[in-house]
């Protein structure tokens, strides 16, 4: 019984490390993700990707007076794009890359009353 159980571990880790979602597993439940931009990433590269992904996805919840207008700042404004776009496109790891300017998160970035999906 001792070796099927050792074997199981493995199995489980290969398994997870070939999936194509981003859900990772704790304790048996799903634990969620979110995408937000690197610190590092050059501004020009984070406007390019706010603009792409707000012709994708409604990005109206950063606009002015809304829960995510403030900070009105660039990485922020890209990150709630990133994460937007990311869960509305299933959150798979490959809908987080941005031309490897975003990271995916167990740590839910919501702050006030901006809620990240």
């Amino acid at each position: 019984m001792a070796n099927k159980a050792a074997l199981a571990l493995p199995l489980w880790l290969l398994l997870l490390s070939f999936t194509s979602e981003t859900l990772l597993m704790v304790h048996g439940q799903e634990q969620k993700t979110w995408c937000v931009a690197k610190p590092s990433t050059e501004a020009a590269a984070l406007q390019g990707i706010l603009d792409y992904a707000c012709s994708q996805v409604d990005c109206s919840i950063m606009e002015k007076g809304c829960p995510c207008s403030l900070p009105d700042n660039l990485i922020n404004r890209a990150s709630i794009a990133m994460n937007l776009y990311y869960q509305a496109n299933g959150r798979n790891r490959w809908n987080c890359i941005f031309r490897n300017s975003a990271l995916v998160v167990v740590t839910d970035p919501s702050y006030g009353k901006c809620i990240y999906a």
